[in-house]
């Protein structure tokens, strides 16, 4: 049994090929997924981790890195066909993955919405009205940083802000492995912060990026680009460095 298994999903929204990779941990007793992509996505959910020989019927468990609709997107869906899965976010974000507080990204779009060029205007609207539609769920499991089980060999919990305040990041010191979530991303081989026009608050996600350099990681596996190995603390200092 691989303890860690990346889920490489493809879809196409009708602008251009797109991928994201989940990540699906699991030992005896537990099973758990790291985000779940957009809704209506638990179909290709099952479908990868039947190509990996992963039955998806064994989820225990779904964590969620944080709020954005294509990380909890289909978190809905699997809570309804496998209601005994627990959901877990952190802290400061479940609020939003319940629906108690208003999405922060939901937030940012209606506030940019005047902004936008004539020609992005409806697209915009367009883009709130799919978040508005993301179908919240009670999370059953609050975790904070530094929270540590020995779920799937053990696991850590950092907190990562910056793309949201919320935002965390799983760390397994078993494998020297880093699950980023969109704390970190991968373009054009490089390892960057995640989408900067989607980043609420770049010092904070600046300073995340100098709390991973502390520790010792091998491999990084970014949500929006996979594997990431090579001298991580280089590509990190990198980062750093750029801004």
């Amino acid at each position: 049994m691989d303890n860690i298994v990346i889920l490489k999903i493809n879809f196409n929204f009708g602008y251009g090929e797109n991928t994201i990779y989940p990540v699906i941990l699991q030992d005896e007793n537990e099973m758990i997924l790291v985000d779940c992509g957009y809704a209506d996505f638990l179909p290709m959910l099952e479908e990868a981790a039947c190509k990996r020989h992963v039955d998806f019927s064994r989820l225990t468990k779904v964590i969620v890195t944080h709020h954005d609709h294509d990380h909890m997107g289909s978190l809905a869906e699997i809570k309804q066909k496998y209601p005994n899965v627990q959901v877990v976010a952190s802290e400061k974000d479940a609020p939003y993955v319940s629906g108690r507080l208003k999405s922060l990204r939901l937030e940012q779009a209606e506030q940019t919405q005047s902004m936008l060029p004539p020609e992005q205007q409806e697209a915009g609207k367009a883009f709130q009205n799919i978040l508005r539609t993301v179908e919240n769920v009670e999370v059953d499991m609050t975790v904070k940083n530094g929270d540590y089980f020995t779920w799937c060999g053990g696991i850590e919990i950092l907190e990562t802000p910056g793309h949201m305040p919320g935002h965390i990041s799983i760390y397994l010191k078993k494998f020297k492995v880093l699950i980023s979530g969109d704390a970190l991303a991968i373009e054009n081989g490089n390892l960057e912060i995640a989408a900067p026009q989607f980043t609420l608050d770049m010092t904070e996600a600046k300073k995340s990026v100098s709390k991973l350099i502390k520790y010792d990681i091998q491999k990084i596996i970014c949500y929006h680009g996979g594997e990431y190995q090579g001298n991580i603390s280089n590509a990190l200092g990198n980062i750093e460095n750029i801004f």
